[in-house]
């Protein structure tokens, strides 16, 4: 899922840029309006952050022109102005949230997830998509598992590790195998990265994370999930 940010404070966007990849998303970077605006038309993103204060082009005026184009792409307006008639207008124009700065991590991820999970709901492959791994129900299109009525939130990209384990059931799914589909080919993280993203989600989903049932390593290979 392609997530364009807009901003001018290289900080602000090159932080909400590590975040979204380590949450599994494609981050494309714009630091200003006109440049933003090119790549909305360029790169097709799912959804959009817009900061309102950038040069060239401001948000209100990008957003204006996207939605001449597009009603239903999801737009997030980031801005540190906090007056309600701010607030009013970035709505009227169509954005589907607004998050004043200062902001925290743990907000915006949360916020993003809520929209993010609409954006899959509308994608037509996922429609009914939900799949037993183990006594898990997985949910893609909503980021999460379900166990005895138990909701365990997850990432863009723990979904994206647990559907290449499911599509090759009873299979070795090897590193590179995982890496290509939870990460995509034009990017390679370390074995040291997605040894973490195991553990973590071994952590989420298996009763004994230390004798996991589910997520089980082939070692020298990579993992597999084996169904009984």
């Amino acid at each position: 899922m392609k997530i364009l940010i807009a901003e001018d404070d290289t900080n602000i966007r090159n932080g909400l840029s590590e975040v979204l990849s380590k949450e599994g998303y494609t981050p494309i970077l714009a630091e200003n309006g006109k440049v933003a605006l090119d790549k909305y038309h360029q790169d097709k993103p799912d959804f959009i952050i817009l900061d309102i204060m950038m040069p060239e082009l401001d948000g209100y005026s990008v957003c204006r022109e996207i939605r001449k184009d597009n009603e239903l792409t999801p737009i997030i307006f980031l801005s540190a102005k906090d007056e309600e008639i701010d607030r009013v207008v970035g709505l009227e124009l169509g954005a589907d949230d607004y998050i004043s700065k200062p902001f925290g991590i743990h907000e915006i991820r949360a916020r993003i997830k809520t929209i993010a999970r609409r954006c899959l709901r509308n994608l037509p492959q996922n429609k009914n998509n939900a799949f037993s791994f183990g006594d898990l129900e997985i949910h893609p299109s909503e980021l999460c598992a379900i166990r005895h009525n138990d909701r365990i939130e997850l990432s863009l990209r723990e979904v994206n590790i647990l559907t290449c384990l499911y599509q090759n059931k009873n299979k070795v799914v090897t590193r590179d195998m995982l890496f290509d589909f939870a990460w995509g080919y034009d990017h390679q993280p370390n074995s040291r990265t997605l040894d973490q993203h195991i553990s973590k989600l071994r952590k989420a989903i298996e009763l004994d994370p230390l004798n996991p049932l589910l997520i089980r390593t082939v070692h020298g290979s990579g993992y597999r999930y084996t169904t009984v």
